[in-house]
């Protein structure tokens, strides 16, 4: 689980919008684009190119 504080900080690094923990997953979902991004070890995995896109949109990590 993610402290409230840091989840208050974090934002997808792809539009800045913030993030939802998805705590069955162990993920932080973007509430915009839909990246879910992993939380290795309690430590959350802010890069795209380890974030799991959302169905539909596969090839399009950076965009």
């Amino acid at each position: 689980m993610i402290r409230k504080e840091l989840l208050e900080i974090l934002a997808c690094p792809v539009d800045k919008a913030p993030l939802k923990e998805l705590e069955n997953e162990k993920k932080l979902l973007c509430t915009a684009c839909g990246r879910k991004y992993p939380v290795k070890e309690g430590i959350p995995v802010m890069l795209v190119d380890e974030a799991e896109l959302p169905e539909g949109k596969e090839g399009k990590k950076g965009s």
